[in-house]
């Protein structure tokens, strides 16, 4: 009795402790150098809308004025701390030199009081975060645009169409640095940024030849605000998650996962001197985990080819858990199903399952696992 007691404590507590540091070592939290992380983002979150206004010139600045004045406005996402991208509508309201300077009083001439616009998809990396870490109580952030776009140029019909020069549609191209601050107290919802830029104009002709040319590129400086939507996390951020004591919690685990077969084994011998020692201790070996892809409980080959090292007529039980998205109906019912599909799949092998129970979530990290106890 003493010595089925001391296994039955063992293996709920194994088994237990086991599944999580298994799944947050999994997740690369298991690092000892690693005191903070991301919480994870969902597709909606850190999006962000803004508008903008500013001049340019041409880059030759042989003919600066007048300045072309400009109104844009941005819809972008951010992937992480460092990169995102966006998409940037630009309408012009200026036509010195904006599409060539061959000849050189060459102007659009348009009658319309849009002279061009111009929509781009640009890439975007902050060199801030890069280099010096993200901080969501950061105030100030420099970063860069790079992007490729599509310009309707609304000139003279006539001048369009002569050599091909001030055609009505070309290729684009923009880069820029930005320079941010971060403004609305702790949430810091809003951005000011004055953004320079280059926009080159890629296929002025003839022939539509794709060449950059200084002469065909306007020098702009931009002012505007960004709003950032909330996030699922409840700020407008990226949220930060201090990982010491995760940490601490897993090193004490992988302590007590060494050393409680030993202990065990020595209560055994010391409980039944004269038997020859015959227990089932615990052991990580005994433990199968098998892992399944986000909202899912299918089998993947791999993990039925790890089950069938798990010897016919072999005693187990199962254990399925979820990963903390979703409601919790969702996640008891998905934990149970991974159980299930698992005690399935050994029952067709001749393995005896004793249970199989779905526990939902287990812990703060991405336990998508069912744990398989061999007996």
């Amino acid at each position: 009795m003493h010595q089925r007691h001391i296994k039955q404590i063992q293996t709920t507590d194994i088994m237990k402790k086991a599944i999580l540091a298994l799944a947050v070592m999994a997740l690369g939290f298991g690092s000892a150098n690693a005191q903070t992380g991301l919480e994870k983002a969902k597709f909606f979150d850190n999006w962000y809308l803004g508008a903008k206004i500013g001049v340019s010139t041409p880059l030759t600045f042989n003919h600066t004025f007048p300045l072309n004045p400009n109104f844009g406005f941005k819809l972008g996402k951010n992937f992480s701390p460092v990169f995102g991208a966006n998409i940037e509508g630009l309408a012009n309201f200026g036509d010195n030199r904006f599409v060539t300077e061959i000849p050189d009083n060459l102007v659009l001439n348009s009658k319309t009081a849009v002279k061009s616009f111009n929509i781009g998809l640009n890439g975007t990396i902050n060199w801030t975060n890069l280099f010096l870490g993200y901080n969501e109580n950061k105030v100030f952030e420099l970063g860069s645009e790079l992007g490729l776009g599509y310009s309707k140029f609304y000139g003279d019909k006539v001048i369009s169409m002569k050599d091909n020069v001030g055609d009505d549609n070309d290729l684009t191209a923009k880069t820029s640095m930005t320079f941010t601050w971060n403004l609305g107290g702790a949430s810091k919802p809003w951005q000011l940024y004055i953004e320079p830029g280059i926009y080159w104009d890629l296929t002025h002709g003839p022939k539509d030849a794709v060449q950059m040319d200084k002469r065909c590129a306007q020098l702009a400086i931009q002012a505007g605000f960004n709003y950032k939507f909330k996030t699922s996390n409840g700020t407008n951020n990226f949220k930060k998650i201090d990982l010491t004591p995760l940490n601490d919690e897993i090193n004490d685990l992988r302590a007590q996962l060494a050393q409680k077969p030993k202990e065990v084994v020595k209560e055994v011998i010391k409980e039944v001197p004269v038997e020859k020692e015959t227990t089932n201790t615990v052991r990580i070996d005994n433990l199968f985990f098998v892992t399944f892809q986000q909202g899912k409980s299918a089998l993947v080959p791999d993990m039925k080819k790890a089950l069938n090292k798990i010897k016919s007529g072999s005693h187990v039980e199962i254990v399925g858990t979820a990963s903390p998205e979703g409601s919790k109906e969702l996640n008891d019912r998905l934990s149970q199903a991974r159980a299930d599909v698992v005690a399935s799949y050994l029952k067709t092998r001749g393995v005896i399952v004793d249970s199989a129970s779905g526990k939902g979530v287990q812990g703060v990290t991405s336990n998508r696992l069912a744990v398989v106890y061999v007996k």
